[in-house]
């Protein structure tokens, strides 16, 4: 397993995370066994790397992966994340405060390696989203508090919301993880769109986060499964999810997934979603990515594409000639 230098925590990260969402639903929904068999495989194949959250199943994907690694006992670094309610933004400190604790419970820890604020983040604020001023002014220093308690070691944000808004974040060096969008469909945090082009425009994020040492943790890597190119989803993944900085739809997205698959026919990879994955991986400043998974099998699908290594420069060209294909359509 390839590992990455995580921005400036000093840590070296597996590229390949293990996503614990309700998308795929396998820590969830799944089966104690297979979340067991699933996870030791993982940390035999050199995963060190699992994320969570507490609006994971309502805390159940914590506390399933809490007795998991309680039983395995591996080293390795766990992410969660906490998502401040409107009812909350007058007293956001202490939101904070009881989410990490509730979390920290249910996982059966005494710290947190990451903890992400998972709200979007806009320039003035408004519905369950919160404006950069104040992640500045109210979450950061929560956070810092919660460091100096021991209860976790970096404090981040899931790159959701304004462009604008989240850059004014990240340049601010106040927090060290950054999870950031990034797929087939839109590749902006890594590179310059073509004028029209129909995602949300995250105006070439990984340089920032390299400028500032956040370190990047890739999500929405098969656009929540749309980019397997398929409508067909496991019995336990949840419904086709809302997109992400993509199409306006899912079905959309899927569409123009499925724009992509002379990839597959000219012999660069096996399915769709291992040129997804290799294609997230292709970024020198990725660190690690998310994959959700429903089944052991699709770890296993999603460990092969990886250690296949990312995809080559002519390959890449030839996604960017078929991206150029949804200039001018719309969102």
């Amino acid at each position: 397993m390839e590992m990455r230098a995580f921005g400036r925590t000093g840590l070296q990260i597996s590229i390949l995370g293990f996503g614990c969402g309700a998308v795929g639903g396998l820590m969830v929904r799944g089966a104690p066994a297979d979340q067991e068999r699933t996870i030791a495989r993982a940390i035999e194949a050199g995963v060190n790397y699992f994320d969570t959250a507490a609006m994971y199943g309502n805390g159940e994907s914590e506390k399933n992966l809490g007795r998991v690694l309680a039983k395995l006992k591996p080293n390795v670094i766990v992410g969660t994340k906490v998502r401040i309610s409107s009812k909350d933004f007058g007293r956001i400190a202490a939101a904070v405060t009881e989410s990490l604790d509730a979390s920290l419970k249910r996982m059966g820890r005494e710290q947190v390696d990451i903890f992400h604020l998972h709200n979007a983040i806009t320039a003035n604020g408004g519905g369950e989203s919160v404006s950069a001023r104040t992640v500045l002014d109210e979450v950061v220093p929560a956070f810092e508090k919660l460091r100096e308690q021991g209860k976790l070691r970096f404090p981040g944000i899931t790159a959701v919301g304004d462009t604008a808004a989240l850059h004014q974040v990240i340049d601010s060096r106040t927090i060290v993880s950054a999870q950031v969008s990034y797929n087939m469909l839109n590749p902006s945090a890594g590179e310059a769109l073509p004028a029209n082009y129909p995602a949300q425009d995250y105006g070439r994020m990984f340089d920032r986060t390299q400028a500032a040492g956040v370190g990047v943790v890739g999500i929405r890597v098969l656009a929540g499964g749309a980019l397997s190119g398929t409508a067909e989803r496991d019995p336990i993944a949840s419904p086709p999810p809302d997109p992400i900085g993509s199409a306006n739809s899912y079905d959309a997205d899927l569409q123009r997934a499925q724009r992509l698959l002379p990839l597959v026919r000219q012999g660069h990879a096996a399915s769709l979603a291992e040129a997804a994955i290799r294609f997230a991986i292709s970024h020198k400043a990725m660190g690690t990515i998310l994959v959700g998974m429903a089944t052991p099998e699709q770890f296993d699908q999603s460990l092969a594409a990886v250690n296949k290594g990312p995809l080559p420069s002519a390959v890449l060209d030839s996604l960017a000639a078929l991206q150029r294909g949804f200039v001018g359509e719309r969102r």
